[in-house]
């Protein structure tokens, strides 16, 4: 009678559809045996299959990456001509800063080429990229230099060399403007 009483409390005796013994065995072992009492879906199989989708985004993840290094000193080029027009041509110490600064950063990652250089060997279009980096930085340092020919900051005749000769003479003036 004891024995009746002990089965009809713990469940044993009565097994429904969805009926849980939870006091026979440890959980891990309930698991693994629901497991294996139900059937695997169609189509369901037990290997994993390798996940190609993400290496080639990773792939095309590093590419992107690597134009944007490329691409960055040219991306520099429309601000730095905002600031060129922003400077004006007047000798002061404002514009002299900014033309420092549009003549130095090219410079400096030129001098640092190396390991920019590191970081585009992931990519399959290296050699363009690298090209693309080389040709964006010189654009920037014309640009430049540029703006400082235009500021007269640049020697461009013999008597900014030498202080015996008399500075060149401008023959004529013009400007543009409108004819009304």
């Amino acid at each position: 009678m004891a024995n009746q009483q002990n089965i009809a409390v713990r469940g044993v005796g009565r097994r429904h559809k969805w009926a849980i013994d939870f006091t026979s065995r440890p959980r891990s072992e309930r698991q693994l045996q629901a497991i294996a009492d139900h059937p695997s879906p169609i189509g369901y199989t037990e290997r994993s299959l390798p996940d190609l989708s993400m290496h080639d985004t990773d792939h095309a993840l590093v590419v992107k990456k690597c134009w944007d290094i490329a691409l960055a000193p040219m991306k520099q080029l429309p601000m730095n001509l905002f600031l060129m027009y922003m400077a004006g041509s007047s000798i002061s110490m404002f514009p002299i800063m900014m033309v420092g600064m549009m003549l130095w950063r090219p410079i400096q990652a030129l001098m640092a080429i190396k390991t920019t250089y590191k970081m585009l060997e992931g990519s399959p279009q290296a050699l363009i990229q690298k090209v693309v980096y080389f040709i964006a930085n010189l654009l920037g340092i014309a640009l430049a230099l540029y703006k400082c020919s235009s500021m007269g900051l640049l020697p461009t005749h013999s008597s900014d060399w030498l202080s015996f000769l008399e500075p060149q003479q401008r023959v004529e003036y013009s400007g543009g403007g409108m004819v009304l």
